[in-house]
């Protein structure tokens, strides 16, 4: 059961997007300017690069016991915001496969350490990215 993950930079028509974060703790809506991966100077990175996330997604997947049985596979494209202090916010399915599988990339990302936040100009910046994973039975 391999599945094969990468990391892909969004494609936007602007540099700088407008976007309401995620706040569990107050009901109205924080707005933030989010950059977009392509145009950001640095990046953001999961700690250790590219091979440890892959290898962080591996350990982490569970594939989920109803797709299996019914071999359920498919590739799911999620959205995510990469905040200043690493942290991960506002995950969304861009494109989905199957619900059950939608819901296995979500936790994946959700369980994901904090990351090297993106730069701009020097500065730390919020950072949306996008992340494909293929679930392959």
């Amino acid at each position: 059961m391999v599945a094969l993950f990468s990391m892909i930079s969004a494609t936007c028509w602007s540099q700088v997007t407008r976007v309401a974060i995620d706040s569990p703790r107050n009901a109205k809506a924080n707005y933030i300017d989010v950059y977009e991966c392509d145009y950001v100077d640095v990046q953001p990175q999961f700690p250790g690069g590219d091979r440890a996330m892959v290898n962080f997604i591996n350990k982490t997947r569970v594939y989920p016991y109803e797709a299996y049985q019914h071999k359920i596979q498919g590739r799911v494209v999620c959205s995510f915001i990469v905040n200043t202090d690493g942290t991960i916010c506002n995950i969304s399915i861009l494109k989905g496969a199957h619900p059950l599988l939608n819901r296995e990339a979500v936790r994946i990302i959700k369980e994901m350490p904090t990351w090297h936040a993106g730069l701009m100009g020097g500065e730390e910046v919020p950072v949306r990215c996008i992340l494909p994973i293929a679930f392959r039975l």
